[in-house]
């Protein structure tokens, strides 16, 4: 699959108004969701799928990931919130991996942590960076607060919706 089947692909979903589509081919699965036009707009990522088995006659190939237009970055996605309170934990504001990646708390293993517990934060000021796809996405504070939990250690793996830090807002 290259670029102009992707770009075909979305052409004709978006032609007929298809809002969730998903293709299996070769060992990579690719998932489209697309708010439709009535629907509030939710960021979505591509996700690579490695391959279920390697192909006759020759090994698997690695998954490649393609950007595709009009697909919102991780940068620029909104970090996902949800509040809470309770016995679970310290309350305040669930800060949510917008993205599937690797979780890193600071930019390189000789420097120090971008946040830790007790740290208050400004808007717009750096949580941690999410590896995805070999790039190195900053989750910036949509709020101002206080770090109260850290729910993911140093290079674990995150998923899409994953607690990342509890922050009590300010």
């Amino acid at each position: 699959m290259d670029i102009a089947d992707l770009k075909e692909i979305l052409r004709i979903l978006e032609a007929q108004d298809i809002t969730e589509f998903e293709l299996e081919q070769d060992g990579v699965k690719l998932r489209v969701c697309r708010a439709s036009k009535n629907a509030a707009l939710v960021p979505a990522a591509l996700v690579p799928v490695a391959p279920l088995a390697p192909a006759a006659g020759g090994p698997a190939a690695a998954p490649q990931a393609v950007p595709l237009s009009g697909a919102p970055s991780a940068a620029g996605a909104p970090t996902f919130v949800e509040e809470t309170a309770g016995e679970e934990g310290p309350a305040g504001t669930i800060v949510k991996s917008p993205i599937v990646g690797t979780f890193y708390r600071s930019p390189d293993p000789n420097s120090p942590a971008f946040v830790n517990v007790g740290d208050r934060v400004k808007v717009g000021q750096v949580l941690c960076i999410i590896e995805a796809m070999k790039l190195m996405n900053e989750i910036e504070a949509e709020f101002a607060g206080e770090v109260v939990k850290i729910h993911v250690e140093n290079g674990q793996p995150v998923q899409y919706g994953d607690a990342l830090f509890t922050v009590r807002p300010a």
